[in-house]
């Protein structure tokens, strides 16, 4: 058992006859009144966000999970193919189980979430940021870095992006997966 002092973003518990991973978090000490724990949540078994808030010493069930590195293979429109990279075996999960799956290309390597009870993939984590090429975008402005003006790309994943408007087709970025958000251009 767990209380609210142990919730830390990617927590899975135990809610409401699901089970439920910790998205955001937030300890709550009004001046006058108990504190609390405000949550965001996401159900690891269809991908529904809830809001919760906790009072202060509040019992959770928590599970018991270990993580694994699997490299991603492909998608076919139902199912996303991972594959062990320790032992090799495969596993194949629904698209509510990832985070950001549109950010997501042949290969890549992920964390994976298992309940340590049935063995079964609770959540997929993407690294923090992905380098990805720009496949289509409107043509660059070179020297317009003086504005935070930005225009659609998409990228090789098929996901589309706000860029920089010096952005071309061919360039490498770097995305963040959390907000799915332009980072830099990555040169190489």
């Amino acid at each position: 058992m767990a209380t609210t002092s142990d919730i830390r973003n990617g927590l899975c518990i135990r809610y409401n006859n699901d089970i439920y991973k910790i998205i955001e978090f937030l300890h709550v000490k009004p001046g006058k009144g108990p504190a609390f724990v405000r949550t965001k949540m996401k159900s690891v078994t269809n991908g529904k966000v809830i809001d919760n808030t906790f009072s202060a010493g509040h019992k959770l069930e928590d599970v018991r999970v270990e993580t694994h590195k699997f490299q991603f293979l492909y998608n076919d429109d139902e199912f996303y193919h991972f594959m062990n990279t320790e032992d090799y075996t495969q596993i194949r999960l629904l698209e509510a189980a990832l985070d950001s799956p549109e950010l997501m290309k042949e290969g890549e390597i992920v964390t994976v979430i298992i309940n340590t009870e049935d063995n079964m993939p609770l959540s997929v984590e993407m690294p923090a940021s992905v380098i990805l090429q720009v496949t289509h975008t409107e043509p660059g402005v070179k020297g317009n870095t003086a504005t935070n003006a930005t225009k659609p790309a998409t990228v090789e994943t098929g996901a589309t992006v706000n860029v920089p408007l010096f952005i071309n087709e061919g360039d490498k970025i770097k995305i963040e997966t959390e907000k799915g958000t332009y980072k830099e251009r990555v040169k190489e």
